[in-house]
């Protein structure tokens, strides 16, 4: 096993954890994993009080803290770099980039639970990494694996649901339609309903939280077989893991194909609470939406071109690079439609970030799968050359932050080489490993009873007339 098989990692993690204090409740986490109980309910029941307590003691000692100061920047430019979201499953960092839980991506690939040594990290396991904290073993993915197919039964009318909408409309409006036809199950709504005290909301938060992440492979494959494969549905393989499931009922058998989707449902899971997706999720949540009605409202900010969709225009603009110049364009040719598309006022996806200012881990770890798996594939080799191309010129130009690849760079070409080839399709990838992510915090959210979000808002007459009194004070 994997988990077995990293004592040496634990090592340097726990020498290094002293001169880098985000990584000290990780240790911690990954010091005290001995309970052989597989069930996850159990698991968070016992760590929900503590953790309770431990939000307690922060209002209590340090609510009157300041995080820093406001500018009219950050007011007048999306709320970019403003601390105010409580987001325990992730933290995002400009020079490192994501940690769950505190892990590395590069540590959750030699730490989560595999199918086989070497492989690829289980989806499942970073759930249970991201819900408790902890480091699962693999009878403890195994059994989660279990509980989640159990969970995946999708009703009939949700199918009937997403059969009234045109077979051309977007795949993303056909799956949050879906997700919104599984809604009517919701044991939130239930409980609720039926006058449940706060302090339990997280229970029928969990039950819905983790049949919608059993679900929404199920409807995300149903949009996929309808859209372009004659509507012929291929059915769940018990057999099979999450990740590996999604691919299958795809209709992709190859097993680096379902490595693949392993590493892509884990990497795209979870990035932090201030991305559209995650806080739109968390903000129609803190109203006490069920999980089902939150994650929809996730979705429709996922959808959007500069968030999820980015993927998709990624591989697209790939595509026209190859249209325009072939497979075998040369770095000056390559440079010089860089620039076309610069200078006609498009922007080259797949580079910047609005957080990180290095290149994107995630990226890395898609190369490294594409240097293992598919060495010669010609879009692969394009998307190296971008690499060297790109960030000088973007340099260049002088107005950007990060010249360097993020998360969408990668990944098209890489499903692309599959044969899942629909570039339409791929944001809807995107949103079934965000379930994860989102659904995970969701329920900490109801366990600590986190608030409903009310953010103030200002007019441009009121910001001036601070500013005013501000200057002559």
């Amino acid at each position: 096993m994997v988990f077995y098989k990293s004592i040496s990692l634990l090592s340097r993690l726990r020498s290094r954890a002293i001169q880098q204090p985000g990584l000290s409740t990780s240790v911690r986490w990954l010091q005290i994993q001995t309970s052989s109980d597989v069930d996850l309910h159990s698991q968070l029941k016992e760590l929900i009080p503590e953790q309770q307590d431990r939000l307690k003691k922060l209002k209590s000692e340090h609510g009157k803290v300041h995080l820093g100061n406001i500018t009219v920047d950050m007011v007048l430019g999306g709320m970019r770099g403003m601390t105010g979201l409580l987001w325990e499953t992730s933290l995002l960092d400009p020079e490192e980039g994501i940690r769950f839980r505190g892990l590395s991506i590069p540590e959750c690939q030699k730490l989560l639970p595999a199918v086989k040594p070497g492989g690829e990290p289980l989806p499942e396991g970073l759930l249970w990494l991201l819900l408790t904290g902890k480091v699962p073993t693999k009878e403890q993915v195994n059994s989660l694996s279990k509980d989640l197919r159990s969970r995946a039964t999708v009703p009939d009318h949700v199918y009937k649901t997403i059969d009234a909408l045109p077979v051309t409309s977007h795949p993303m409006t056909q799956f949050t339609t879906g997700v919104m036809a599984l809604q009517v199950q919701s044991e939130f709504q239930k409980a609720y309903e039926k006058g449940i005290h706060k302090s339990k909301y997280w229970e029928p938060a969990y039950e819905d939280s983790l049949s919608l992440i059993a679900q929404v492979p199920i409807v995300a494959s149903y949009v996929y077989r309808r859209m372009y494969k004659n509507g012929e549905i291929i059915p769940m393989d018990d057999s099979l893991d999450y990740g590996g499931n999604f691919a299958h009922m795809l209709g992709f058998e190859d097993p680096s194909m379902l490595e693949l989707m392993r590493l892509y449902v884990t990497i795209h899971s979870d990035h932090e609470g201030g991305n559209v997706s995650a806080h739109t999720g968390h903000l129609v949540a803190s109203a006490l939406s069920d999980p089902y009605l939150s994650f929809a409202a996730a979705l429709n900010g996922l959808a959007g071109p500069l968030h999820g969709l980015a993927n998709q225009e990624v591989l697209l603009w790939i595509k026209l690079v190859v249209d325009e110049c072939g497979e075998n364009v040369s770095k000056e040719n390559l440079k010089d439609y860089v620039w076309k598309t610069l200078n006609s006022g498009k922007v080259v996806p797949g580079f910047g970030h609005g957080v990180l200012r290095k290149t994107d881990p995630r990226y890395t770890c898609q190369r490294e799968f594409a240097l293992k798996h598919l060495p010669d594939d010609p879009l692969f080799k394009l998307v190296s050359h971008l690499y060297e191309v790109v960030p000088p010129i973007l340099l260049e130009l002088g107005k950007v932050k990060n010249p360097w690849p993020n998360v969408d760079a990668h990944s098209g070409v890489l499903l692309n080489h599959y044969g899942l080839t629909e570039a339409r399709y791929y944001t809807v990838l995107f949103g079934v490993s965000r379930a994860i992510g989102i659904c995970a915090q969701l329920i900490w959210d109801r366990a600590l009873g986190l608030p409903l979000e009310r953010p103030k808002s200002v007019t441009m007459e009121w910001i001036e007339s601070y500013c005013k009194k501000a200057a002559s004070a």
